[in-house]
């Protein structure tokens, strides 16, 4: 039996539009009715992708193994999560231990939405009672089960050199290029953030820009003067006219003009 992941137009907009079928095209009810949900809630289409794919590995596992690709309450047992973080382990090359963590906690929490009812799954050997305190800080601790998860190698940071800072930033030739760097590092804005700005989202006079984030949530960012002026600069002297709504777009080369 083979499953995929399709992306489908026209739905209405409490449904996902990526969808994992069967190979006759027919869905696979209990990870489109967690996709949906999690539609509902407002989770950016990017996101949607990423659990669509991440619940789609799960079952070409389990229906391998099980030979459906239906899930029953009684079928889960307390070693489903384990013997999925096993086979995982054992590919070669194996995922990384972030992508384990990430494909096990999509798998949890579209199974608990399933099955609200069932009793939660547990591996005594990777997981362990600890006592927690409440959020607000009141009441008696209460005790609390860790997370099934593999261990994370800690990532090293290491800070540039002054020389390297330097050949950074001597690299950008440009009144746009600057302001691009500027918005991710003054602003904090991704690189798809910054490439889905127009030219009516930056309010000059306010100096303020409008962003539309993840989740499409639209939010005020004020502008420090030296991002206001790389702007403005790159405004009145370097972008083309009459170049589309855009905000940054090529300066040259066969595609000068466009994003």
């Amino acid at each position: 039996m083979r499953f995929q992941v399709t992306q489908q137009h026209g739905l209405s907009n409490a449904q996902s539009p990526f969808r994992v079928v069967d190979q006759s095209g027919r869905d696979v009810e209990w990870i489109n009715r967690y996709l949906d949900q999690e539609r509902v809630r407002g989770v950016a289409d990017s996101t949607l992708r990423s659990y669509a794919h991440d619940l789609l590995h799960f079952l070409r596992w389990w229906s391998t193994g099980q030979k459906t690709s239906g899930i029953t309450q009684q079928a889960l047992t307390e070693s489903t999560f384990l013997d999925y973080i096993r086979f995982q382990v054992g590919q070669d090359p194996p995922p990384a231990a972030a992508s384990i963590n990430r494909r096990v906690g999509t798998v949890e929490r579209a199974l608990r939405r399933e099955f609200p009812e069932a009793a939660k799954l547990i591996a005594p050997a990777f997981q362990h009672w600890y006592w927690r305190q409440s959020r607000l800080g009141y009441g008696r601790p209460r005790p609390a089960l860790t997370q099934l998860r593999v261990k994370t190698p800690k990532r090293l940071m290491v800070p540039l050199a002054v020389d390297a800072v330097a050949r950074f930033w001597s690299s950008f030739r440009t009144s746009r290029d600057l302001a691009i760097v500027g918005l991710m590092l003054l602003h904090g804005l991704r690189s798809c953030e910054v490439l889905a700005l127009n030219r009516e989202d930056v309010h000059i006079p306010d100096s303020q820009m409008q962003v539309l984030g993840k989740g499409k949530k639209v939010r005020m960012l004020p502008l420090t003067s030296e991002s206001l002026d790389l702007i403005i600069h790159y405004l009145h002297l370097e972008r083309p006219p009459n170049c589309g709504q855009a905000l940054f777009v090529s300066l040259k080369g066969p595609h000068a003009g466009t994003v």
